[in-house]
């Protein structure tokens, strides 16, 4: 049994239930939309948040159980994830998606942003319409964070000065926040005490920021990962590993990097060439390092709740982000 299955097994019913209320969830009166929204379903990927999110609050409640308000958390995050995927593939001018054509690609620009619009925008409602207010308030803030980490990054990448506080601020916004809230969301659905859910929420964080480094990582090797090896450099990125080697090299060396991200980020001689300084200069083993420690946090938290097969199945999550191999 592979490890996301092993991670499944403990919520395989919620999970099954689950995808028919979110395909629910998305279904409307316009055909054009049910065809988009049917062909999103059909290419899910891991749906690592709903298990997050599932995950917790059968960990947190008194038998295991999950409710209506765990589901309906389960399909506003998974919502609000799916619309930030087709506006990033627009933004992007990606064609590709998971290996598919993305939205844009099929049906052009102009629907896939009305479409993620659409997904937002029921995602919003699916918690207003039930009075689940605390719920909207932990969706809303990562909503607003999500944006605030991508515009944070193209700030900074015009400039290529980011220093390594600047840059968690960055990840910690654009990806762990949507997973902190997740393991909120879960906590929330099933518990009124806060401490639980603050504490939830900060575990959701640092995996987070381990996941969003580990793919850092992913742009030095050579594995097939379904992205291919420095292009993060091409797109001038600063990560952990390239800001490290910036702040442990000569003025030169410092220069000769900047101008090469900058102005022959298209050649691929001076990007291998980029991606070898970085290797010499140990960027990629202080990544690492940092990647662990934010798995240490994380399982440090977890140690604090009674042992049973979904605390087992979080702690297994925990090491696959780091483990993953794509």
């Amino acid at each position: 049994m592979n490890i996301t299955s092993q991670i499944k097994q403990p919520i395989q019913a919620e999970m099954e239930l689950f995808e028919k209320k979110f395909y629910e969830s998305m279904t409307s009166k316009v055909a054009l939309l049910n065809r988009i929204t049917y062909y999103i379903v059909n290419r899910k990927g891991k749906q690592m948040r709903p298990m997050f999110v599932f995950l917790v609050a059968k960990m947190l409640s008194e038998k295991g159980e999950v409710n209506e308000r765990t589901y309906r958390g389960a399909s506003v995050i998974e919502l609000i994830h799916t619309a930030t995927l087709v506006h990033d593939d627009v933004v992007d001018d990606s064609n590709r998606r998971r290996g598919f054509f993305s939205i844009n690609a099929l049906w052009k620009n102009k629907i896939a942003v009305l479409v993620g619009d659409y997904l937002l925008s029921k995602g919003l409602l699916l918690s207003i319409d039930y009075g689940d207010f605390d719920l909207l308030r932990i969706i809303s803030v990562a909503v607003r964070e999500m944006s605030e980490g991508e515009l944070l990054q193209i700030e900074k990448a015009r400039r290529l000065d980011i220093v390594e506080e600047v840059y968690y601020e960055i990840i910690r916004k654009k990806t762990a926040t949507l997973i902190a809230s997740c393991c909120a969301l879960g906590a929330k659905s099933v518990s009124e005490d806060e401490t639980q859910v603050e504490a939830m929420r900060k575990f959701g964080e640092l995996i987070g920021m381990a996941f969003q480094i580990k793919d850092d990582l992913f742009d030095y090797t050579d594995d097939a990962i379904g992205k291919p090896t420095g292009i993060d450099i091409k797109e001038q990125k600063m990560t952990l590993p390239l800001i490290y080697a910036l702040n442990h090299c000569t003025d030169k060396e410092k220069s000769w990097c900047i101008n090469s991200i900058k102005n022959h980020n298209k050649d691929k001689k001076r990007v291998k060439e980029v991606i070898q300084f970085v290797k010499d200069k140990n960027g990629l083993q202080y990544a690492e390092q940092k990647m662990l420690q934010f798995q240490e946090e994380a399982l440090q938290i977890l140690q604090n709740f009674p042992q049973s097969e979904y605390r087992d199945a979080l702690s297994l999550m925990v090491n696959y982000v780091i483990e993953r191999k794509k």
